[in-house]
């Protein structure tokens, strides 16, 4: 299976890619600074938006996990619309690397609050949540967009276990919804080889 990981030197990315490796996929990597590579893989240096439907469409599955740089956060749409241009009626996978502001809270249906503009974490919530709807809307295209619980660990432990739910936020035995990014890579790359959630939102949580 042939699968490219944009945004594979980033937090996610950069696990995502050691657990596909890892799984004996064909990876490769599609980054901007491939001198911030740690792993010997195949890499197309290119930027996010300057890449074409030939440069991917080959590919079975393409994962994004780009995150654009703090002040720039309406980037989540527009590289996804990007995206999402490129792979429509393609038959590569488009799975991306989500948030937490698009899962309901409760049965009611409530979601996190991102209409707050003063809000800390508004910017990043606001554009990921605008960017799914338009993932979700897109017309001939295969996605999945797998949500992490509200606490998105980066340094946290791999312990090899998550528990999947849907589109609602869930919290674990303590109380607590969190997981780590190497936990969601797991997740990630099960997802890939084993497609359980084809043009779904679903999400995962330690």
């Amino acid at each position: 299976m042939k699968v490219a990981i944009i945004g594979a030197t980033g937090n996610a990315g950069s696990l995502i890619l050691k657990e596909a490796l890892d799984r004996d996929l064909a990876v490769t990597a599609i980054v901007r600074h491939p001198e911030k590579l740690t792993t010997k893989v195949p890499i197309l240096v290119k930027d996010l938006f300057e890449l074409t439907k030939k440069d991917i469409e080959f590919f079975d599955v393409v994962v994004d996990a780009f995150r654009p740089p703090a002040g720039q956060e309406e980037l989540h749409q527009t590289s996804l619309k990007h995206l999402i241009s490129l792979l429509r009626g393609t038959d590569t996978r488009l799975i991306v690397v989500g948030g937490a502001s698009s899962l309901f809270i409760d049965e009611a249906h409530r979601m996190i609050d991102v209409s707050d503009p003063n809000a800390i974490y508004y910017p990043t919530a606001y554009n990921m949540y605008q960017a799914f709807l338009d993932l979700k809307a897109a017309q001939q295209l295969n996605w999945t967009y797998l949500s992490p619980a509200a606490n998105f660990v980066p340094d946290g432990k791999r312990t090899g276990h998550y528990q999947v739910s849907d589109d609602h936020l869930q919290k674990n035995a303590e109380g607590k919804s969190e997981i780590s990014m190497a936990d969601y890579a797991i997740a990630l790359v099960d997802e890939i080889i084993e497609p359980r959630h084809l043009n779904q939102h679903f999400s995962v949580y330690s």
